[in-house]
This record gives structure tokens, sequence and C-alpha cells, in this order.
């Protein structure tokens, strides 16, 4: 009984310890907090991760972050950039995705690096790989007229297809544009409204009708307007499989023919051995 009752004073005491270094820890605020920003720009949305660090009456470029050597573009972890779609960036074309940002400044000219690997605490040191780059390109930094105590990165002059990516920080500001093919997007999506109901959707509304024996009149009317928009053997394979279900097996035993010849006009094997069977078997009802 002493045994036990010793145990339990040690787990006890154990307990109360770890109460009281978990009270004993303060939260205070970050010395360089984390920021976002979300814009969109066209049909794209720009997302940036990053901490933010202040002057604090220091000499940033050529001092706190030297000249010459890549910088993680903040403090702490990577900064991060996300493009939701394939983009540009100064002209030159960049795949949608997520990448880490780093840049090597200079007194004249800036050098800006979209990274593949997000994994780095930093800049990755000796483990960072070139050939995991992304794309490197040079930008010339403005001079600010007034003091930017946090660094500051923001999306700003955002048009419909493009928008400019600014970080402040100090009296140095350093900017690239981010485009998007918002044309070619916006008229292909016309072209598809513009065209109705596509094929594809009649046809997997007609498959869904089918497979749940639901409406198989509703049914076979959609299978019909998929193959008015294009005919395909899966399509006539479909539509013989409805007639059947619907009792029409001599209608079904027709169109399973002509998805035969579909299919191997196409060079499809399967579908004329399926069709040669249910044709068997709808031969005998």
């Amino acid at each position: 009984m002493k045994k036990v009752l010793f145990t339990l004073c040690i787990m006890f005491a154990f307990v109360i310890g770890q109460i009281d270094i978990a009270n004993a820890q303060l939260k205070t605020p970050a010395p360089s907090p984390k920021g976002k920003i979300s814009q969109d720009v066209g049909l794209m949305t720009i997302n940036i991760e990053y901490s933010r660090p202040g002057v604090k009456d220091r000499k940033i470029y050529g001092e706190l972050v030297p000249y010459g050597e890549m910088w993680r573009t903040g403090a702490n972890a990577s900064t991060k950039i996300e493009f939701t779609d394939d983009a540009t960036i100064n002209g030159s074309d960049i795949e949608k995705g997520k990448y880490a940002l780093y840049m090597i400044p200079g007194e004249t000219e800036w050098e800006v690096v979209l990274h593949k690997n997000l994994s780095y605490w930093g800049t990755g040191g000796d483990d960072y790989k070139l050939e995991e780059d992304a794309m490197r390109f040079k930008v010339k930094p403005q001079r600010l007229t007034s003091k930017v105590e946090t660094m500051t990165i923001n999306v700003a002059n955002v048009k419909s297809d493009n928008a400019e990516v600014q970080l402040d920080w100090e009296n140095t500001r350093v900017a690239f544009t981010v485009g998007t093919d918002v044309e070619t997007k916006v008229m292909k999506e016309i072209e598809t409204k513009m065209a109705g109901i596509s094929a594809r959707t009649y046809f997997d509304a007609a498959r869904y009708y089918y497979n749940t024996d639901k409406d198989l009149d509703k049914a076979l009317t959609w299978v019909d307007k998929a193959q008015e928009k294009e005919q395909k053997f899966w399509m006539m394979r479909l539509k013989a499989q409805i007639q059947a279900k619907m009792k029409d097996y001599k209608g079904a035993i027709k169109t399973a023919e002509l998805s035969t010849q579909l299919a191997e006009e196409a060079g499809n094997k399967s579908y004329p051995r399926m069709n040669k069977k249910s044709i068997e078997e709808w031969s005998k009802m």
C-alpha cells in the first residue's frame, strides 16, 4: 500500500511540475510577424506567405542583408509565392504552383529566384540545389522617398491580365510583373458556354439514369443528344443497353452493331467483344 501511495505522489508531483512549466511560458509578439496576401489577377490568384522583419535602427541592404548573397526575402522560413494558374513573370513563362521566393540583392541590380524546394528554413545553405530553380531573373531596385520600417510585400497596379509584386523595405523597392493569359481562357469559356451542354455531359447524365434505373426515356433522349454532337462507339454501346433495358431488343441489336463498327474503325477490341456477347443474349429475347 505504501509503495502505491509513493508512486501516486511521484506521478502527482510530475503532473504539477508540467503545469507549472506550461504556466511559466510567456506568449510574446513575434520579432518578425507572419504576413499573408492573396490577390486575384484576372482568373488567377497570387498567394504570398512571409515573415516581416523591421528595420529597428539598422542598415539593411549591404549590411544586415549583404550584397551578392542569397536572401530568404524576409525572416525565418523562406517566403512562399503561389500562382493558381500558369503565368508569366516579366514576360517569361512560369508554371502554376507554389515556390520559395529568394533574392540576391546588389547595389544596382538584384536577382530574383523562384525555387521548387519549399522545405528549407532560410535559404537551405549547402543543401540548396541549382537544378531545383524554376526561374531566375534580374530587376533594378527603386529608391523610395520615404522609409518603410516593416518589410512589406504587396500586389499592386492590378489589371485584368497582370499585376506588380512589390517588396518595400527601408528605402528600397524591388518589383516584378506577373501576367496571366485571360483572353485565351475567357474566349474558350465563351465558346464552351455558347455551344451549350457538351456531349460528355449528356452522356454522363444518360449513363447515371441507366445505372440507377431512373427514367429510361429521358436517358435515351440524352444519349441521342450526345450522339448528335459526336458519334462515339461507347455512346452507341450505352444507347444499346438502354434500349435493351426498355425491351427494344431489335433496336438494341442494331445500335450495338453500329457501336461495333465504330469501335473497329477506332481500333478498339473490347467493345466489339462486349457487343457480340450482348447481341447473342438479346437475340434470344
